[in-house]
């Protein structure tokens, strides 16, 4: 799979001072594994999306070839929101179970004075009602590389089944509202391929018998 040579130079360039987390009570090593993937939407068409889990089983990165809204004169409408929905099928271990603690945003952004820029993702497991969620936004002008980490307080308790399956769904979206009609603006992630790159943190625990 050719993808990864080009995602362990992403990863590796996750800073290492992220805030404290208690990601709980693992599984033994080598008991989570992601038995597929399936996804869908204006800003990930078939063939444009790769995914990777970390070896501790803590984080998971996304990465995406045609994730880019653009808004300003000239520009479709269509062109000012792109999202992306996704399905990860997830087996771990029986009595274990496990919630989207926080993520990272990697990428750039190149937004004039007037143009608000968001990057949202929501989580939630198949058959569940609860939800949880990460934004940034950005307010122009804005112009250069970022790398954003966001944490939502939510999350901790969303939590998927108990063992050995649960499906992940991730509806994740960037846009662009501009205030001026003169104004432009371009949301990607990441200055040098133009790839969207998403990293999910997740945390673990024990299921309560």
């Amino acid at each position: 799979m050719k993808w990864l040579a080009a995602l362990v130079p992403i990863v590796a360039a996750i800073p290492a001072n992220l805030p404290d987390v208690n990601l709980g009570e693992a599984p033994p090593a080598g008991q989570v594994t992601i038995r597929g993937v399936t996804y869908g939407g204006t800003g990930c068409p078939q063939g444009s999306m790769s995914s990777q889990i970390s070896a501790d089983r803590t984080t998971m990165t996304l990465i995406f070839d045609a994730y880019i809204a653009s808004i300003g004169p000239g520009v479709a409408v269509t062109e000012s929101r792109k999202n992306c929905q996704l399905n990860v099928d997830i087996q771990y271990p029986g009595g274990f179970q496990y919630s989207v603690l926080s993520a990272d945003y990697r990428g750039y952004a190149a937004i004039q004075k007037g143009v608000t820029g968001t990057l949202k993702s929501t989580y939630y497991f198949s058959g569940q009602t609860d939800q949880s969620s990460t934004e940034y936004t950005f307010t122009g002008p804005v112009t250069g590389d970022y790398l954003k980490h966001d944490q939502a307080n939510s999350t901790s308790v969303v939590w998927s089944p108990c063992g050995a399956t649960g499906m992940l769904n991730i509806n994740s979206q960037i846009r662009l509202a501009s205030s001026a009609s003169a104004s432009t603006g371009l949301l990607t992630t990441d200055s040098t391929d133009l790839k969207f790159t998403q990293v999910v943190y997740v945390q673990w625990q024990s299921c309560k018998k």
